[in-house]
């Protein structure tokens, strides 16, 4: 019997494996870009930044709105909340590839039924039934289901972990915009204010000229016209100057309260900052998005393993240890005393194409994490090809506007001397103002965008961020 017992045994198994669901050819459709093609063996290895690189800059108010920033941002409140998120994921999926051990106690008063297998004189009366046991379960990972959860899971927390550099990142980058945005437009407004004062001196010196016979009442009504529109650029300047306000208290966490407090820029305009002249050869390593893109790579493969896997059989050890009684006075007797021991064996034979389903969907979830990836590097690339160009470009701006200042000032002057002694028009003084004003826009407007740049640039080669230190 034992004999015919065994064979059945095997031929149940030999059926069930026969007729069990099996895994589909589905191979990803993209890989991962190469870096070596991307042209980034040009420039040297990249110098270490501070961690609070802007301090650089020497102005204590940027110092501290920075500093805030980076504490009360609700964008890196989000990104850190994700990570513990993701953290626990990662403890949740460690603790269901460990033994679980389950107490269970249970008694119900019940009527024993007169035709089953428990005898008189139990059979027909109504009496309490309890049990109480210590349940083990333990899933054996034969086939590196659970390996393979775990392995995504850290990844994932990984690449959140990383999001949470790249969210610093971009708040620096955000807050230093902003305080930028304030110099330029805080110079913009000391420009629009000397244009005012100029226009209503001009104003003063035709009226002296006009009383003396040296002007003309069409020289008086130009003057006039001047002053109203330059009050209404000083306005404009103002409201742009608030604004730039507004933003950096936004940026920071705080609201109307902030405004008043938040002053006149002092940046140091060419503060020395560790950039390089051309890509650097370690970029990629240096971008936290980059890393982390890389990490959700990861993950989708452990994923896609992990699926894979779940076509195999899946074999848990089950073990009991405990109490069963009829009455509750049997229920702590020696002679109630039960235990057991053995597998389980959960085989998908029919599963209306889940499985499958399953792998395919893991493949796609790996074809889209490897397009994000490449995106995510070639947008990196562009991104400090850009802010090379751009900061190059901008230092030669500065230069020309400088030297175009410097012009149209000494041209100013001699223009104003002659006006003042009857030897030019206003007309001729007027244009030598509009060129030096703009010529001050020009400038300020360049030193602006060089500094932009050269924020942008440090941000874009990652920062302080260090992919070797620890998180």
């Amino acid at each position: 019997m034992k004999a015919v017992g065994g064979a059945l045994s095997a031929t149940l198994i030999a059926v069930l494996l026969a007729g069990c669901v099996l895994p589909q050819r589905e191979a990803p459709r993209g890989a991962p870009i190469d870096a070596q093609a991307l042209g980034l063996g040009a420039g040297a290895p990249l110098a270490p930044v501070a961690a609070d690189w802007w301090k650089s800059f020497d102005d204590p108010q940027f110092d501290a709105l920075m500093e805030e920033a980076l504490q009360r941002s609700p964008t890196l409140g989000q990104a850190l909340a994700r990570m513990r998120l993701a953290q626990a994921g990662v403890q949740a999926d460690i603790a269901a590839s460990r033994p679980g051990i389950a107490i269970e106690a249970e008694e119900t008063w019940q009527r024993l039924s007169e035709h089953y297998y428990i005898p008189p004189p139990f059979a027909g009366d109504t009496m309490w039934i309890g049990q109480a046991t210590a349940n083990l379960r333990w899933g054996l990972d034969f086939w590196g289901r659970q390996a393979a959860l775990i392995r995504a899971a850290r990844s994932r927390a990984l690449a959140s972990e990383l999001d949470v550099a790249a969210a610093r990142l971009a708040i620096a980058g955000a807050v230093g915009q902003a305080y930028v945005d304030l110099h330029e437009a805080t110079g913009l407004l000391d420009i629009a204010s000397r244009t005012q004062a100029q226009r209503e001196r001009l104003l003063e010196l035709t009226r002296q000229r006009t009383a003396a016979g040296l002007g003309s009442g069409i020289e008086l009504r130009i003057a006039e016209s001047a002053v109203p529109a330059a009050r209404a650029l000083h306005l404009q300047a103002a409201a742009a100057r608030d604004m730039a306000v507004h933003r950096l208290a936004a940026l920071v966490g705080a609201g109307a309260d902030r405004y008043a407090t938040i002053g006149r820029p002092t940046l140091a305009l060419d503060a020395a900052l560790p950039l390089p002249g051309r890509l650097p050869i370690d970029l990629l390593a240096h971008r936290p998005d980059v890393l982390a893109a890389h990490a959700r790579v990861d993950a989708a493969i452990a994923g896609r393993a992990a699926t894979h896997a779940a076509f195999y059989p899946d074999i848990t050890l089950t073990a009991l240890v405990g109490t069963q009684a009829i009455g509750l006075d049997e229920l702590v007797e020696r002679g109630s005393r039960i235990y057991g021991i053995g597998p389980a064996l959960h085989l998908p034979i029919f599963d209306a194409g889940r499985l499958r389903a399953a792998y395919k969907g893991a493949t796609a979830d790996l074809d889209a994490a490897t397009a994000g990836y490449n995106g995510t590097v070639l947008e990196a690339v562009r991104q400090a090809s850009d802010q090379l160009t751009l900061e190059a470009s901008f230092s030669k701006q500065v230069t020309a506007a400088a030297a175009t200042l410097q012009g149209a000032s000494r041209a100013y002057d001699l223009a104003g001397r002659r006006y003042a002694a009857g030897l030019s028009s206003q007309i001729v003084l007027l244009d030598a103002e509009s060129r030096v004003l703009d010529a001050r826009r020009a400038l300020l407007t360049s030193q602006s965008n060089r500094l932009r740049a050269r924020m942008n640039l440090l941000l874009v080669l990652g920062g302080s961020f260090d992919p070797g230190a620890p998180r």
